[in-house]
């Protein structure tokens, strides 16, 4: 008999960690978006030494929220502070498990009193949309991610979302506007023009630069990307393509997939018999060489991916007394991982050499071959000391970078070593082929990498510094 939902699905597969280690989804793709539009080695150097056009029109969810009990439902659901959530701001929105887990994150845009929209993965969007079923006076509108594979079919949205990031993002800016344009504070939003159409702004930072996510309706989108393109051509503003915009987050710091701790728990059997036999969450693909039977293991709490700044007790949450009760000075904390030239050029030549070892391939610019990664990572006895949870090669810091979480003792300059690979062989995801395990050594490093994000990102934001 077909489950159902996710609850059937995992009481058929028996074990949610063998259940998701060997889902046959593949990596998370970047879908409808061209893959490359020059390469993406000079559109990832594009912002950071011009100016670049990253189209975020169809990787994410949008979820419109309305109505008395918006705000309401945003503050029992959120780590965050609603207190100064003010008309025209937008906070990175966490929320968590009833046992502290987190579940996802993604921008949130207060857009009037009592109109939000979320965007990002399907994890937050689904738990917010499974809780305001629980009597709160709201409407939602649910806009899905475009499908990561259209063969050829036409793909529309509500809405366009671009973001103008890089040095030179601000001369562009303007002159796509007509006049000077305002650099209101970070994630605050305003208005500009572009080829006739009033579109809304978020002030942001994504590329370490001042920069600016625009959006508007979908029927608008060749208007306004062609109308940007041409004004940004003398500022040799690139569009980027799926390969170079994974690469960001390599720079920036933002661990995108944390598994969602949704998986165990009775308080959460009803969300679990809620969701579909073919949600993110049951068909989300595990990978790394990090194995646990307990799915537990793999749930993080903010503190481990960097929002403990996020969390605040002047309000009450879903997951509030667990998280009180967590010592954020023992927690694991975010760090970059920049792995060693000489083990990774071995991991690239592996496929070329026919009497060497097999390893698991290392794709260029994105190494990701799941939709969440854990791979261990130990120090020189062998002891577990963190998790490597996005990995992938950087054109402008010339190095393979990995975003991890790592124990509170492991210092600043530390070599430990990133077990890639799976254990066994593999699992028996489509993205895997029997391979051999590697250590590639690996520096522990700041977060974010790139410098030019480190000095000038707003404090708090995919940083570790307090707001």
């Amino acid at each position: 008999m077909s489950a159902k939902n996710l609850q059937e699905v995992i009481d058929q597969a028996g074990n949610s960690v063998e259940l998701l280690r060997n889902s046959q989804l593949g990596a998370y793709i970047y879908p409808v978006v061209p893959m490359e539009f020059t390469n993406f080695r000079r559109e990832v150097t594009a912002w950071r030494d011009a100016a670049v056009l990253f189209d975020q029109s169809h990787h994410m969810v949008n979820l419109f929220i309305s109505g008395p009990d918006a705000l309401k439902l945003i503050s029992d659901t959120g780590i965050n502070s609603v207190a100064n959530f003010g008309i025209n701001t937008a906070k990175q929105f966490v929320p968590v498990s009833p046992d502290g887990g987190v579940i996802g994150d993604g921008i949130l845009f207060r857009e009037a009193e009592e109109e939000f929209v979320f965007v990002g993965r399907a994890p937050v969007a689904n738990w917010l949309t499974y809780q305001a079923g629980k009597g709160y006076n709201v409407d939602l509108r649910l806009d899905q991610r475009s499908p990561s594979r259209p063969y050829g079919k036409q793909v529309t949205r509500e809405l366009w979302r671009f973001q103008i990031q890089g040095p030179r993002a601000w001369e562009v800016i303007e002159k796509v506007n007509g006049a000077q344009v305002e650099q209101v504070r970070f994630f605050r939003m305003g208005h500009m023009n572009i080829a006739g159409e009033q579109v809304r702004t978020l002030r942001h930072g994504m590329a370490g630069a001042p920069g600016l996510e625009i959006w508007g309706p979908y029927e608008t989108y060749d208007k306004v990307r062609d109308a940007i393109l041409e004004a940004g051509r003398e500022f040799g503003l690139e569009p980027a393509g799926a390969r170079a915009y994974s690469c960001n987050t390599l720079e920036s710091g933002w661990i995108p997939s944390p598994l969602p701790a949704v998986y165990t728990g009775d308080e959460l059997r009803p969300y679990r018999e809620w969701l579909g036999a073919d949600s993110y969450e049951a068909t989300n693909a595990l990978a790394g060489s990090f194995v646990s039977d307990r799915i537990e293991d793999y749930y993080l709490n903010p503190w481990e991916l960097g929002y403990g700044s996020f969390v605040k007790f002047d309000h009450d949450f879903i997951g509030r007394d667990a998280l009180q009760a967590v010592d954020p000075g023992g927690q694991r904390r975010k760090v970059t991982l920049a792995w060693n030239a000489e083990d990774v050029a071995g991991l690239l030549a592996s496929p070329v050499d026919p009497k060497g070892p097999g390893y698991q391939f290392f794709d260029l610019p994105n190494a990701n071959y799941g939709s969440s990664s854990y791979d261990s990572v130990v120090d020189a006895d062998g002891n577990t000391v963190g998790l490597s949870m996005f990995t992938g090669y950087s054109a402008n810091e010339r190095k393979a970078l990995s975003l991890a979480t790592v124990n509170p003792d492991v210092p600043l300059g530390a070599e430990v070593r990133v077990i890639w690979g799976e254990p066994g062989g593999g699992s028996r995801k489509t993205t895997v082929q029997p391979h051999e395990q590697f250590a590639v050594r690996a520096i522990v490093s700041p977060t974010p990498y790139s410098a030019m994000a480190r000095d000038s990102y707003q404090p708090g934001w995919r940083t570790s510094v307090p707001v």
